[in-house]
């Protein structure tokens, strides 16, 4: 099987991520797996090519229209089996383009789109009504739709006026092996190596600067949290993003510079959830929540927003 797979970059969030654990299992089963994307950033590039992928960065391709017109001239050059796309600039380019070039699309749901709490954030609603509507016109084009839960499917079949039969859920794993697990001697060594003392309470958040992400709100418990834990030290490894002027601002006005770090984006999470003492996730919204994911398999305490995606990853009845 031939597999060509879009994306709109090759960032380290979370549907990236998510690709690059299934790509040796894929290439192992016999799949041929090219992956198409859009922006230039490439932290799980290299993953990707030790799996045996093929990549194809279609960066010259800057309007929805040349992407889906460079997305046709790939499917006709590579005649995949399937064109899979992941992600909003990747699903308009991807689906039209597989249509035109008559070859079979499925697309991923990775997370909640479209309702309250998006158009709240969002600094744009009618920019983001417009691309619902992209939305729902192109999933005419889609034939099968991959939910990574059944609260995103559940969701999504409403807002895209999905048939459930269209849409199947199945949810994102993580490598162990490639995480390693818990040991009190990891967590010395990591510990020493980003010059946190062995007795200092930790708080770790993994997330782009993104509104979505909720770090202002991290942020904003800080200062209460530090009068009761006056040695407290919070780091957030994440890319810059839309919330990052935001975030610089409160931790200016709040005096948190000597407790809260800013690491950007870091390929060590793993080993930063094995120092942390609690995992932070205060997302406004989301689809699964893979971090969640990476510190339930390190044994990293969580405390995470109410929402029904999240009771999905951490279980039903834990206290969020």
């Amino acid at each position: 099987m031939r597999v060509l797979q879009v994306v709109d970059s090759l960032a380290g969030g979370g549907a990236e991520t998510s690709l690059a654990e299934l790509a040796p299992a894929l290439v192992n089963m016999g799949v041929e797996l090219h992956v198409a994307y859009f922006i230039d950033r490439t932290d799980v590039a290299d993953r990707l090519t030790s799996a045996g992928a093929t990549l194809w960065p279609l960066l010259e391709s800057r309007s929805r229209a040349a992407r889906v017109f460079a997305i046709r001239r790939l499917a006709k050059r590579l005649r995949p089996d399937v064109v899979h796309t992941t992600l909003f600039e990747a699903d308009m380019a991807g689906r039209v383009g597989a249509r035109l070039a008559g070859v079979p699309v499925i697309s991923s749901l990775v997370n909640e789109m479209y309702g309250p709490t998006q158009s709240g954030a969002s600094a744009n609603r009618l920019k983001l009504k417009l691309a619902q509507m992209l939305d729902i016109v192109t999933a005419r084009f889609v034939r099968r739709f991959h939910a990574i839960g059944h609260a995103v499917a559940t969701v999504m079949q409403r807002r895209l006026i999905l048939r459930p039969s269209h849409v199947v859920v199945i949810p994102r794993g993580r490598d162990l092996d490639r995480l390693g697990v818990w040991s009190l001697e990891r967590r010395e060594n990591v510990r020493r190596a980003i010059g946190v003392a062995q007795d200092v309470p930790m708080i770790l958040a993994v997330a782009r600067e993104e509104p979505q992400k909720g770090l202002d709100n991290l942020i904003r418990a800080v200062g209460p949290l530090r009068r009761e834990t006056p040695t407290l030290v919070v780091y957030i490894a994440g890319r810059r993003g839309t919330s990052s002027e935001l975030l610089d601002q409160l931790v200016a006005d709040l005096g948190l510079a000597g407790t809260v770090a800013r690491l950007g984006h870091r390929s060590d999470t793993a080993d930063l959830m094995v120092a942390a003492d609690l995992l932070a996730f205060p997302s406004r919204w989301e689809g699964m929540g893979g971090t969640l994911i990476e510190a339930l398999a390190l044994e990293c305490p969580i405390v995470c927003s109410d929402l029904d995606v999240l009771r999905e990853t951490v279980g039903p009845d834990s206290h969020v």
